[in-house]
């Protein structure tokens, strides 16, 4: 009996060593505790050595991290205050003949009808209109036979008296950008399509953002997708917000966004960009009556800028009084007079539409948009 207690006392002995052979990982090394980075033999690790002759598992490859867009150093405009004055140059090259024929004609010997009558012509192809050319020549004829002058810079003098008496020096041509209470200033801009109008009101915004205020652009120009793109890249320069839907959309709806974002962030002005609608379609030019009355629901229409392609004459005059009647314009922005256009346009829009030229464009740069000042514009017109 005892020696059957003693064999199976030793069985279990042995049976217990044997486990804790089985136990150890081959080689006698012991595993590395859980949580712990496996020591290296050689180069590889015990675990790596230990799965060299697993199948190989697929492992999904890392994920790729886009690129940071690239960041959009925010510009500082000039401010609007002498703006006309620093594009003198550009605006006189583009007004010489007209300035220089006339002192020209001016400074003859003699004067008869026949050179009045010259005088006159040159300004009726300046665009000034018939009835304008008239009165400025029969004024400045009275004026040079009472004075008797013929030197040239007493007689460039007396032009320049009677053309910025025609273009109106004591007309308010401000913009009306100024809060009142808590919501920003509203400006629409209106016109027929290729004015610029869209260019425009990415420029408007620049001169704003330059005199120190905060801007909203209102892309409610939703039928070409190409305009809120470029409101876009506009905003982007000089940090202002734009408001866009898709293409299609209301523009009134968009319009009405955008008043809301800019009272809900309290902006200084929402500009409102709108689609460019030919004068002969009725159902479109209802449109734009409507887009006026729905942002009209939550803040007041400061300004209705018609913008007119300064190159256009008697047609571009038919566009702008159509305008007038559907959206009640209070001030016009002139492109495009670096170009074929003669200054007396100027004259001729606010004889016809009773609102002053607010605004000039004077070149495809992002700051030739310019605040308009008849002397300025008089003394570039006629040049030195």
């Amino acid at each position: 009996m005892e020696y059957l207690i003693v064999i199976a006392a030793l069985a279990a002995v042995a049976l217990i060593i044997g486990g804790v052979v089985l136990l150890r990982p081959r080689g006698g090394r012991p595993r590395p505790p859980a949580g712990r980075p496996a020591e290296r033999t050689g180069g590889a690790t015990v675990a790596e050595e230990e799965d060299a002759g697993a199948p190989t598992i697929e492992r999904a490859p890392p994920t790729e991290v886009p690129a940071p867009r690239p960041t959009v150093e925010i510009e500082k405009p000039p401010p609007g205050a002498g703006r006309l004055v620093r594009l003198r140059a550009r605006l006189a090259r583009s007004q010489n003949t007209f300035g220089k024929t006339l002192l020209v004609l001016l400074s003859r010997e003699t004067l008869d009808e026949d050179a009045w009558e010259e005088i006159e012509d040159t300004l009726i192809t300046a665009d000034m209109g018939a009835a304008v050319a008239r009165q400025v020549t029969d004024d400045l004829r009275t004026r040079v036979q009472v004075l008797g002058t013929r030197e040239v810079g007493e007689v460039r003098e007396l032009l320049k008296q009677e053309l910025v008496k025609q273009i109106g020096p004591d007309l308010d041509r401000s913009l009306k950008t100024e809060t009142a209470g808590d919501r920003p200033a509203v400006l629409l801009v209106v016109g027929v399509n290729g004015t610029g109008k869209t260019t425009t009101c990415g420029k408007l915004g620049r001169v704003l953002v330059g005199d120190g205020k905060t801007v909203l652009l209102g892309a409610a120009d939703t039928f070409r997708a190409a305009a809120a793109d470029q409101l876009e890249t506009w905003a982007s320069r000089v940090g202002a917000q734009v408001v866009r839907k898709e293409e299609g959309a209301d523009p009134a709806s968009v319009a009405f966004d955008a008043v809301k974002q800019g009272i809900d962030t309290k902006v200084d002005v929402v500009i409102v960009d709108t689609a460019g609608r030919l004068h002969t379609k009725t159902g479109l030019m209802d449109e734009l009556g409507k887009v006026k009355r729905v942002v009209e629901k939550q803040a007041t229409v400061d300004e209705v800028l018609l913008v007119l392609d300064a190159t256009t004459g008697q047609n571009g005059m038919q566009q702008a009084r159509v305008f007038a009647e559907v959206v009640n314009v209070t001030g016009v922005v002139l492109t495009k007079l670096d170009g074929t256009a003669k200054g007396g346009i100027v004259v001729q829009v606010q004889r016809e539409l009773g609102v002053p030229v607010k605004l000039v464009g004077l070149g495809e740069g992002p700051d030739d948009l310019a605040p308009f000042e008849p002397e300025a514009f008089v003394d570039a017109i006629l040049g030195d």
